[in-house]
């Protein structure tokens, strides 16, 4: 069964068949048949290899019998690919094809050319330049992805013709190939378009075309108006004829009658030099005050270049700190909101570190106590070895006893000041690390701080440029924009372009519903803030002045798009929803360039809008989404898909929203907040500073304790030696 028809016959060669049969398995191939007692010499379409065509790496050579041909194969296996390269190969154009608008679309994605090779027979009588090309005429063409297309005419031995278009012309001319006539190569939708109409006129006026009877009557139309203008202009050029000829004899009677003819002719060429040579000394008469004006002007001109270079280093200058602010802006939201805990956080900590310094304010209190009865013992201690010392040689039984009763008893207590030094050096390890995340602590929210100073900084000129937008709304696309457009309104002025960019794409549009501000914004994100260009010539140029205005790393998307007078025809494949818009049917967009390009890059048509979550996971997930919907966004900027779901990264929107009031109110709301932040991150600073100074004061209280108890320890060792030598 033959599903669609590519073409009536081969090119050129008219009586010969090409079928396209999609039920055909395995791969796409070429089928000769027919008889080969009536084979053609000239004309014939001996192969063709396609390398990068359309989605294809490469297919070919197909081989091509002299009669009848049939190219079968499965859906996508390249049967089109070889009627369009048939067609674009032999210099058609790609509007034609019914495929494409443009030779670029027929480049494979991913690639930056295409190529196309086609071998014509080139035999017997009527050959065109046999001793040039031979047997065969190999035409080879290249397609690049900027819309250039070049020519290779080879002969059969492989060498190289010609490069010139005129040439191929030449060749299908000679062999009668009119790749634009239905007769010579039918397309799918012209046999579709035949095939399905009833209307007569329209098969009288596809004969017509076929039969190039219709070309002919307008070529014959045009050479009776050539002719009938004509018989004008020779009318009107008899009688103008016939009055220069009087004319002619009324001037030659009067040229007999001068007799000082010569004598006159040299006074007026005299005459003229004169009134030459007058007219440059009048001439630099009037030069000279503007030679005098000038020189004044170029030495005023050093002073201005010098002035433009100040200001254009200064202008640096400030486009370096506004690109690093606005790097942070997009940071102070999410800070914002995790810094509320933290203050929390921090009044709890507060009220712990409280607690904790009474606890050692005790601790010292009794350390402070001890050191002193530590002290007393010491002195007595010093005594009492001065006595046994004086006293050694005059001592009793009894008092042997006694003073080894004492040794005991000061042992004792040496091990109890053993155990309390250990518990001292525990104690200072504490104090020490206590002291250590403190300092850590308050360095962490020093540094929150800073970042929250700079986050209020940054929403202050968020809000300074949504006032400015109050009178000019292409300021809420960045402060830049105004100066950026005015300059592409400059060059496109100048001629620089030859389409004028359009863009921001934001400010081209209009939403319908502005409660789906957030959403669309979500869906679009920052192709808000691109441009459009039609050509990369016009790409390269936008790209050096955006340069001059825009912050480093921060220059907009620039997106090459052929400008189109109409939307594109996106019925079939958009979403239809009784209840719910599409992004594209929630916009209000004047210019189909604008249109079109949402749609090439986001798909637009293919993706819902629905207000509420729960809605959004019904219509995408429980059930089966909709046909040709890709995914969906709801009111708060979530994202849905049949089977994942993310929230959205803002709260707000900034582009779309039409209430600047609303928006202001919003920011002013925050900047109070973080002000609030910043005054109890003030006091936990201060409090962590006093309780620094504290732990600092204890931990030197500490150290000197450990000193003295190691002292005191080490008399009660001299005591215990005094007693053991007595």
């Amino acid at each position: 069964m033959v599903k669609r028809k590519e073409s009536s016959h081969p090119l050129g060669t008219p009586g010969k068949k090409a079928r396209v049969d999609d039920e055909q398995e395995g791969r796409t191939s070429a089928v000769n048949g027919g008889s080969q007692s009536s084979t053609a010499e000239v004309g014939i379409i001996e192969s063709i290899s396609l390398k990068n065509f359309m989605c294809h790496a490469m297919l070919g050579p197909f081989q091509f019998g002299p009669n009848v041909n049939f190219v079968v194969g499965n859906n996508g296996s390249g049967k089109s690919a070889v009627l369009t390269a048939l067609i674009v190969g032999l210099g058609g154009k790609a509007a034609i094809t019914n495929r494409g608008t443009s030779i670029k679309g027929f480049v494979k994605d991913g690639q930056t050319s295409a190529d196309v090779s086609i071998k014509l027979r080139n035999r017997g009588h009527d050959a065109f330049k046999p001793e040039v090309y031979g047997e065969s005429i190999i035409v080879q063409q290249r397609l690049t992805t900027d819309g250039s297309r070049s020519y290779k005419l080879k002969s059969s031995s492989g060498s190289l013709v010609s490069t010139k278009k005129e040439e191929l012309t030449a060749v299908l001319d000679h062999f009668n190939i009119q790749v634009d006539n239905p007769v010579s190569v039918l397309t799918q939708e012209m046999s579709k378009h035949f095939l399905q109409s009833k209307n007569e006129n329209d098969k009288y006026k596809f004969f017509m075309k076929a039969t190039q009877l219709d070309q002919m009557k307008d070529d014959y139309s045009y050479i009776m108006e050539t002719k009938t203008r004509t018989h004008d202009q020779i009318n009107f050029g008899v009688e103008r004829l016939q009055e220069l000829k009087r004319m002619c004899m009324e001037k030659e009677e009067r040229f007999k009658s001068l007799a000082s003819l010569g004598e006159m002719k040299e006074k007026l060429e005299d005459l003229k030099r004169r009134m030459a040579w007058a007219m440059v000394t009048e001439t630099e008469k009037q030069i000279l005050p503007f030679r005098e004006q000038i020189a004044a002007e170029e030495g005023r001109t050093v002073k201005f270049e010098l002035k433009i270079n100040e200001w254009q280093d200064k202008v640096k200058d400030a486009q370096a700190s506004f690109r690093a602010l606005q790097e942070k802006l997009e940071d102070i939201s999410s800070e914002a909101q995790t810094l509320k805990p933290q203050g929390i956080a921090l009044k709890e900590s507060m009220q712990q570190r409280k607690r904790a310094y009474h606890e050692s304010e005790v601790l010292y209190n009794r350390f402070r106590m001890e050191l002193k009865r530590l002290e007393r013992d010491a002195e007595q201690l010093d005594r009492r070895i001065h006595e046994l010392q004086n006293s050694a040689d005059n001592v009793s039984e009894e008092e042997k006893m006694a003073r080894l009763e004492e040794i005991n008893q000061l042992k004792d207590k040496i091990k109890a000041l053993h155990d309390q030094d250990i518990t001292t050096s525990e104690q200072i390890n504490q104090f020490q690390q206590a002291l250590y995340r403190d300092k850590e602590e308050r360095n962490n929210i020093v540094n929150a701080e800073r970042d929250q100073k700079q986050k209020v900084d940054a929403l202050k000129r968020q809000i300074k440029e949504l006032q400015d937008s109050k009178t000019d709304r292409l300021r809420r696309f960045g402060q830049h924009v105004p100066a950026l457009l005015a300059e592409i309104d400059e060059a496109y002025k100048q001629r620089r372009f030859r389409k004028k960019p359009i863009g921001p794409l934001g400010a081209c549009i209009r939403l319908k519903d502005p409660q789906l501000a957030l959403a669309v914004e979500s869906c679009l994100k920052s192709l808000l803030q691109a441009f459009c260009c039609d050509n990369h010539q016009d790409e390269r140029m936008l790209q050096s002045i955006m340069l001059k205005f825009c912050p480093h790393g921060h220059r907009p998307q620039i997106i090459v798009n052929e400008f189109r007078n109409e939307m594109y025809n996106v019925s079939r494949r958009a979403v239809v929803h009784p209840k719910y818009p599409t992004v594209l049917s929630a916009l209000e967009i004047d210019s189909p360039v604008v249109a079109n390009c949402l749609i090439d890059m986001r798909g637009i048509e293919t993706v819902l809008l629905i207000e509420s979550n729960s809605e959004a996971r019904e219509v995408m997930q429980r059930r089966t989404p909709p046909a040709n919907c890709r995914e969906a966004f709801t009111a708060v900027g979530d994202q849905v898909y049949k089977n994942r779901y993310y929230s959205s990264e803002y709260n707000r929107a900034r582009y779309l929203s039409r209430d600047v009031e609303v928006e202001i109110g919003h920011l002013e709301r925050e900047v109070n907040d973080i002000i609030g932040q910043l005054s109890t991150i003030q006091h936990r600073v201060r409090s962590i500073d006093g309780d620094i100074r504290k732990n600092d004061v204890l931990l030197r209280q500490h150290h000197e304790t450990k000193k003295r108890i190691q002292v005191t320890s080490v008399n009660y060792s001299k005591v215990v030696s005094s007693f053991t030598t007595v």
